[in-house]
């Protein structure tokens, strides 16, 4: 910057006692947001006694720090207008002494240029000038512009220790009407801590995000935990309103590269950055991270045009309909409806996009999260047609374009063990389970959730194995009907035509404890098409389990069933079974290979066209694989 230059904007700074001589009462003041609020400004303004600060309207897209406290705050001289009553807000908003505007964020923009909310001041914090005099807006964007060119009074922050950021950001000192220098640090935000359950929860939402995805990030415990589970991801991109310290470390961790995006690609962008000072200076100048205003961010248009965009959410309570409260109080700064409407809508636009909510499966005080109904809770989100997963600690439940009863059932076998009998019961009550549904309420505790795994077959076909859920009803429903009646007649040695609801039940609600199933699903993790299924159960006089497996015509070939047989075996000595019992058909020569090729000796009784299997575990592995004894 020239001398000349370098003195003419130092003339513009200014006190802050001094900015209070051009307020007037009844004036509209636009004050930055979240990490851009010009702390010294506001801080001279509320504890200002000046005659003329009276009846004043501060307009603030949401509040993060502590200056506008609600023993600051004098119904008589100031009243908050606000979009988000998160963090001090909800405080304050409760005390009657906020105007709340329900909104979705990509309209708001379009509130300020329509003037439908008058501004008079805005007060901006900015970055020291660079050499040609322009400054950034550093940490958020929001509506900034909007409220500067309707301002006849803009005053600008100037602080030293917030990064000079890219994308919509840079603006002139000309720009300016009076400058003052900030002497309040900027408002940090402390990494959450994270727990084994917000890691549990975070390692099932990791495992619907696959490679290339574009993602929405937010701050919180599951957040922080699910960017270190995201780690080994390639070609990630980030389109979210928040940055934090947990997508920084993703980024550097090598996952992202934005090259996949529709738009701003190559660009990790955001509106917000939210973090801890080592985020700040990683930010400064760094050109991978650009910070753009909510209409670019938040316009469901703009979202859309990402492919596989998988927005994510915390939730505080799920109800067994679908419907999401939001978290609320201080602490919880940025889900809310209104940003989560224009989220989901983007979702939408967006091809193979889908929204998560992820939640313990009970709250710290105990209680449940997830209710049969939801009634008189704060922050709701209504749009349960939109929402298409929700994780807990104990798996997924895959809810889009599900009947309700299903999505019930589903979000069941994710609730807390020590619930699901509870929230059968009320279902079943409130008629939104069938009357006769089984609930084996002894086997919810010992449903083996670590066993979930993944290979890679012939022809590159990728297949998800995890043991089975009640709600896997209507998925093996749907397997039962692809059968042969030749396959059908392999499995179950007779013929069978249907398998109604009352007889499905019971084959899904199994005692974890005694028996054991095994599916294996292929296509997107979200969704649940079952293609092979085996089982044992246990016999407790012998010790032995009687094996049976099953795979879908199509997928028939490749090693599933070799793959499953060897996988429950493994199950089967670990819970200390001595073997297993098998019978197939003479005809069924394709199962005979199965158990010659398995890793322990067959002892095979023929029988009137029936091969009778018996499988010790302890036998040495120097004898015979299969042994045939005719009679």
């Amino acid at each position: 910057m020239s001398k000349a230059a370098d003195t003419h904007w130092k003339e513009l700074v200014v006190s802050p006692a001094k900015v209070l001589d051009y307020i007037k009462p009844g004036m509209n003041i636009f004050l930055g947001s979240g990490v851009a609020e010009p702390r010294t400004l506001m801080k001279c303004l509320m504890d200002s006694d000046v005659s003329e600060a009276k009846d004043l309207e501060l307009i603030q897209l949401n509040s993060h720090g502590d200056i506008l406290s609600l023993q600051k705050l004098d119904y008589k001289n100031y009243r908050i207008k606000t979009f988000f009553s998160g963090w001090v807000a909800t405080e304050v908003a409760a005390a009657g002494r906020i105007d709340l505007i329900p909104g979705r964020h990509s309209q708001i923009p379009r509130i300020f240029k329509s003037k439908r909310i008058p501004i008079d001041a805005a007060f901006i914090q900015i970055t020291p000038p660079d050499e040609a005099g322009y400054c950034s807006l550093g940490l958020a964007v929001d509506v900034a512009r909007e409220a500067m060119a309707q301002a006849s009074l803009v005053v600008g922050e100037i602080n030293n220790q917030i990064p000079f950021t890219f994308g919509d950001t840079i603006v002139s000192l000309s720009d300016f009407n009076l400058l003052v220098q900030s002497t309040e640090p900027p408002t940090y935000f402390n990494r959450w801590p994270v727990d084994d359950v917000f890691d549990q929860v975070a390692a099932h939402i990791a495992s619907v995000i696959s490679d290339g995805d574009c993602i929405s990030f937010r701050t919180g415990s599951l957040f922080d935990a699910l960017g270190r589970h995201l780690a080994a991801k390639r070609h990630l991109g980030i389109h979210s309103p928040f940055f934090t310290d947990a997508l920084m470390d993703l980024v550097k961790s090598g996952a992202v590269s934005n090259y996949r995006k529709g738009i701003f690609r190559g660009k990790s962008i955001a509106s917000y950055a939210l973090g801890t000072p080592e985020l700040m200076a990683w930010l400064d100048r760094n050109p991978l991270v650009e910070i753009q205003s909510i209409e670019q961010v938040c316009n469901p248009a703009r979202i859309g045009r990402n492919p596989n965009f998988v927005g994510v959410f915390q939730a505080r309570k799920v109800d067994l309909f679908g419907r999401v409260a939001f978290n609320v109080g201080k602490g919880f700064i940025t889900s809310g409806p209104g940003e989560a409407a224009d989220v989901f809508a983007g979702a939408e636009i967006s091809p193979g996009g889908r929204t998560v909510f992820g939640l313990p499966s009970r709250s710290p005080n105990g209680k449940p999260n997830i209710l049969v109904e939801m009634k008189d809770l704060r922050n709701q989100f209504h749009m349960r047609e939109s929402i298409d997963i929700v994780a807990t600690e104990y798996g997924i439940a895959n809810l889009k374009w599900r009947p309700i009863r299903e999505r019930a059932q589903a979000l069941i076998d994710i609730a807390h063990p020590d619930d699901r009998k509870t929230l059968v019961a009320a279902a079943k009550k409130q008629k939104i389970l069938f009357p006769n549904q089984i609930y084996l309420s002894e086997s919810a505790r010992c449903y083996p959730m670590e066993i979930a795994s993944e290979n890679t077959f012939k022809d590159r076909v990728k297949v998800r194995f995890r043991a089975i859920k009640p709600s896997d009803e209507e998925a093996m429903r749907r397997l039962f009907y692809r059968f042969s009646d030749k396959t059908i007649y392999r499995r179950y040695f007779y013929p069978i035509k249907t398998k109604p609801h009352d007889r499905m039940q019971e084959y899904v609600n199994i005692d974890y404890c005694k028996e054991m199933s095994i599916i294996a699903l292929v296509g997107e993790p979200e969704h649940v098409n079952i293609i092979a299924e085996a089982r044992y159960a246990k016999d407790d006089e012998s010790s032995y389990g009687d094996f049976a497996v099953v795979v879908d015509e199509k997928y028939q070939g490749l090693g599933i069933a070799t793959y499953l047989y060897e996988m429950l075996i493994r199950l089967a000595k670990e819970r200390g079974l001595k073997g297993f019992t098998a019978e197939v058909l003479h005809s069924n020569k394709g199962m005979m290979k199965v158990f010659e090729k398995g890793d322990v000796p067959v002892n095979a009784r023929l029988q009137n066209g029936v091969y009778r299997l018996t499988i010790p575990f302890d036998v040495q592995l120097s004898q015979p694989r299969v042994e045939n004894s005719s009679h």
